[in-house]
């Protein structure tokens, strides 16, 4: 994997850096595991703007992603590996040998013709899915159930990663990608390896088109409107606008958003790094 950059023939292309394509072996998405994505524009089921500076954009398809990997005990070959424009990964399409068909995020190093299994008895290799329990301590690992059986919610993104560092009885101890170690149930499953598509952070934008064509509007800052719209609003000249905060006047650094009480704090060993 790597990136391109463009010469500055134009304002647009100057600072322009973009991923290549090398990697796509199938350029449309399996019919039978896509479905159409409405776009909201922001709008929630009444109408009324709810998020701002969303619409436009391209059109989608969702892909349909196996992130629950129960599919224990039957082989699979990585027939392709194709594009998500919902995800900053690659994803990978699996044909099992019964003849069900599933994606999945595509690690680092999965090539097509490998053959990926998932379950308590495998070997921990790249691509494979197995249990924190059967995997050896220090493996590198990603998509990582918080509950057994809900389906990959961790360690996603292209590049992304998690460390498997120690067990305690019916915990194991993870490092994720944020720094934070927390406890996990030795029961919840990962799959082996890296995320792919790990130059997708040395990508930029180059214009503010591009952003236009990923759904995101032009945001205007808190400090340019007025007082009745913002708390940074205002102000005779230009001014700080004060302590950066949101719209509704919270602080926007340094103030803890986590419940204090809440029932999962205590799986956390350490906090993430600011």
């Amino acid at each position: 994997m790597a990136v391109r950059k463009l010469k500055p023939t134009t304002p647009g292309q100057r600072h322009k850096i973009i991923g290549v394509f090398d990697d796509i072996t199938k350029r449309t998405p399996e019919k039978s595991l896509t479905v159409g994505k409405r776009s909201t524009g922001g709008r929630n089921n009444e109408g009324h703007l709810t998020a701002r500076y969303r619409g436009g954009g391209h059109r989608r398809k969702l892909r349909l992603i196996d992130f629950k990997r129960n599919k224990d005990g039957v082989p699979a070959v990585v027939k392709a590996i194709e594009y998500d424009p919902n995800r900053s990964a690659r994803i990978a399409l699996l044909y099992y040998a019964d003849g069900y068909k599933a994606y999945i995020i595509a690690p680092n190093g999965l090539e097509v013709g490998a053959t990926i299994e998932s379950g308590e008895n495998v070997a921990p290799e790249v691509g494979n899915a197995l249990p924190l329990s059967k995997i050896p301590v220090g493996t590198l690992i990603h998509n990582i159930e918080l509950r057994p059986g809900q389906g990959a919610a961790m360690a996603r993104a292209a590049g992304t990663f998690a460390q498997l560092t120690s067990r305690e009885g019916n915990y194991a101890i993870i490092k994720l990608p944020s720094g934070e170690t927390r406890k996990v149930l030795a029961a919840c499953k990962a799959t082996v390896g890296v995320v792919g598509n790990s130059d997708h952070a040395l990508e930029q934008s180059g214009k503010a088109g591009r952003s236009r064509w990923l759904g995101r509007r032009p945001h205007n800052r808190g400090v340019v409107m007025n007082p009745v719209d913002h708390p940074m609003g205002g102000g005779e000249g230009r001014q700080s606008g004060g302590h950066p905060r949101n719209r509704n006047g919270l602080y926007a650094k340094g103030l803890k958003t986590r419940a204090p009480k809440k029932q999962s704090s205590k799986y956390i060993i350490e906090r993430r790094k600011k």
